[in-house]
């Protein structure tokens, strides 16, 4: 039933032109197509896509619970005055990028509130946005071939908004309503999720992607798409098309024969992709790229079973994935300053993340944790740590979570064995606990991805409800802006040889994958402690040629020692290391000071001290990133070593609450040896690290 992508362009319009009024629903049963499961008997199939009206009275409750209470009152604080005339009169039908995602979003809430409270307002509000959005000429700003639309963010996420938000407005969309809205998906959302994962998947078949010239874009016009149909093949901007195209398949299929094969199509396409998630559920491109990934992958799978019964919940490890979420919160304590914005593209700032709902924010993510997938995992699955999850962790950003919330749910809180946790992708996370005063130590260590940073082996340090070691947020997506070089290994806790990071690339394709591997070596764990080696000498080989082992090894003593040792070697050549600490200063509030071998990072509920082992030719000094006061300020301590062939730096770091004071630590060298030895919290530390030929280090570790 695969539509070849000419035979589909050329019924698309006749489609449209065809499909009748009437409101039909598909009772279709599993078909035998090779792409079937095996799978349990199909379940009575329903009217809605994500509910039925015998779920209003529980989706209704939902917005009264507590959990939902802020995002609740958010939606029903819309200016439906100011949205009415921006529709009406500000507008802009070459506007994707921001005007068409703010219609989207405003129909989306308005809907859904009177799906709950029945409010007239918002009625006439969900019904201007959706003929709005039919009245665009296009819904997307990329194409192919110069001409057909390609339905890489807005075409995709609009079509779905449009399917979900008739099923919420119900019987008060009349039948020439819901004629205009199925023939403009069909027209504009459906033929643009088609060619674009078809192109995806035959790359080869592309007649080549580019920037729609009638699309206001001109800030990104210059990064080249010639490869996407290759690189997005790994990313999140395939599975929103494709769960997108999968969702119009099962709303239209029953009544229009050719949704078989988009069917087929978007299936296989999101088995294709759920290779990128781990075999444990983990994720690449970042935790807020995770909620927008398997939340589309969800919505698919449970519209595919509502409606056609045919089971592609267990596609992903979904338990799994949202033990990876949960792994990567990082809530701090809120200290209510203003984080500085700074503007993405012309119209659109730069979201900034709740302390919270703070994240392990590798690469480009700048997002909370959202409940949606949660709660869903645990309605499906019946995964009691996912409804842990889906009450007490992270934000509640979507309506979705309400659909599928169920607060009569059982939960279990996470398992010891999670604080601890080295995922499938050779991340690294080690914390004492899950709030916000609890201590989180997190290692980047693992291959490329898409919205990643040049930031291999680099290091995220939150003690006492402060971030004391940093990762930038919000680095720039376009290279030719100053804050891109967030993006660089010189922004990262990490190393640099002869003040260069590792491989990265130059960004004109965007903010693709690098070549930069690295790969845990050892990862131990014990009664209070974690240790960890992670090998990135091949992303610094990518850059010079001469170097044979970069290699960090962190040894965590919980709840707030970090030793760091940074070995570095090089093949008939010398070279200087240098080894940041960043701190978290996007508030103003964090300071850099160095005495002598020390140095101490300050913020106002913690602060980190620092230790170098003292060593002929090492200097430590401070210093910021070289941009200007307005693109941010971003102080760092640095470690030097001088020229040589080989470099061993051993950095004791550790952290107390503003009115603490820092324990005793020395730090010794014999027979090849590093010894740590002293007291600091009211324990007795004694630590050994053995540098060994190849390999990891031997660590002993005695506390008491």
């Amino acid at each position: 039933m695969n539509q070849s992508r000419r035979n589909f362009l050329q019924n698309a319009s006749l489609l449209a032109a065809a499909l009748p009024l009437a409101n039909l629903r598909l009772g279709a049963t599993e078909s035998s197509s090779p792409m079937t499961p095996n799978t349990p008997a199909s379940p009575k199939l329903h009217r809605g896509l994500l509910f039925d009206a015998a779920d209003q009275a529980r989706i209704s409750a939902n917005t009264k619970d507590p959990r939902f209470a802020e995002l609740w009152k958010t939606m029903l604080e819309g200016d439906i005055a100011a949205d009415t005339d921006f529709l009406e009169h500000k507008l802009k039908f070459t506007n994707h990028v921001i005007d068409l995602l703010r219609l989207q979003k405003i129909m989306e809430r308005s809907s859904f509130i009177y799906f709950v409270n029945r409010d007239p307002a918002n009625l006439a509000l969900a019904k201007l946005a959706m003929r709005k959005m039919t009245e665009f000429p296009e819904w997307d700003s990329f194409v192919e071939g110069g001409r057909q639309v390609l339905a890489l963010q807005r075409a995709s996420e609009g079509t779905v908004a449009l399917l979900l938000t008739m099923d919420f407005l119900g019987d008060a969309v009349t039948p020439a309503e819901r004629e205009a809205v199925e023939q403009a998906i069909l027209a504009k959302g459906v033929p643009a999720c088609h060619a674009t994962v078809y192109g995806l998947k035959y790359p080869d078949r592309v007649q080549g992607w580019g920037w729609n010239p009638r699309s206001e874009v001109d800030e990104f016009r210059n990064i080249s798409l010639k490869r996407w149909p290759i690189i997005l093949n790994a990313t999140n901007l395939k599975i929103i098309p494709t769960a997108s195209l999968g969702i119009a398949a099962c709303y239209f299929r029953g009544r229009l024969p050719q949704a078989e094969g988009w069917l087929e199509l978007a299936r296989s396409s999101a088995k294709s992709f759920s290779t990128m998630y781990g075999s444990d559920g983990c994720y690449d491109e970042g935790v807020s790229y995770w909620g927008y990934t398997t939340l589309y992958l969800a919505l698919f799978a449970e519209t595919l079973w509502r409606t056609q019964g045919i089971d592609d919940r267990q596609l992903i490890n979904y338990p799994g994935s949202v033990r990876y979420a949960l792994a990567m919160t990082l809530p701090r304590l809120d200290d209510h300053r203003k984080m500085t914005d700074f503007t993405h593209v012309q119209g659109y700032v730069m979201p900034v993340v709740k302390p919270e709902f703070d994240i392990v924010n590798f690469g480009d993510a700048n997002g909370a944790v959202d409940v949606s997938v949660a709660a869903w995992v645990r309605r499906t699955h019946g995964d009691e740590l996912s409804q842990y999850v889906a009450r007490e962790i992270g934000e509640a950003k979507f309506h979705y979570g309400m659909i599928w919330y169920d607060p009569a749910a059982s939960e279990v809180p996470p398992e010891p064995a999670l604080l601890d946790h080295r995922m499938a992708n050779d991340l690294v996370v080690s914390r004492t606990g899950w709030h916000a005063p609890d201590n989180v130590l997190a290692l980047r260590s693992g291959g490329p991805g898409n919205h990643e940073h040049a930031d291999r082996n680099s290091v995220i340090f939150k003690a006492y409800g402060e971030r004391l070691l940093h990762d930038p947020f919000r680095a720039a997506y376009v290279r030719t802006q100053p804050r891109w070089l967030l993006r660089l290994t010189e922004a990262h806790t990490a190393v640099l040889i002869n003040g260069k990071g590792h491989q990265y690339h130059d960004g004109s394709e965007g903010t693709n994958a690098s070549w930069a591997m690295a790969t845990v070596i050892d990862f131990r764990t014990g009664p209070g402690w974690m240790t960890v080696t992670s090998d990135v000498t091949d992303a610094y080989q990518l850059v010079n040629a001469s170097v044979t082992r970069v290699h960090r090894t962190l040894v965590y003593l919980k709840p707030d020692i970090v030793v760091f040792l940074d070995r570095v070697a090089l093949k008939d050549a010398k070279a200087s290391v240098q080894v940041r600490f960043q701190a978290f200063n996007e508030d103003l509030a964090g300071k850099v000071a160095v005495d002598g071998d020390d140095f101490t990072i300050t913020r106002p509920h913690a602060s980190l001290l620092g230790r170098v082992a003292r060593t002929a030719g090492r200097t430590v000094v401070a210093g910021k990133l070289p941009l200007e006061e307005k693109d941010g300020v971003y102080p760092f301590a640095e470690v030097e070593s001088a020229e040589a062939a080989e470099h061993e730096i051993l950095t004791v770091c550790s952290a107390q609450p503003t009115g603490g004071t820092h324990g005793k630590l020395h730090i010794t060298q014999t027979a090849g040896q590093w010894r740590v030895q002293g007291t600091h919290g009211g324990v007795a530390i004694d630590v050994g690290i053995a540098a060994t030929a190849a390999g990891a280090p031997v660590v002993n570790i005695t506390q008491g």
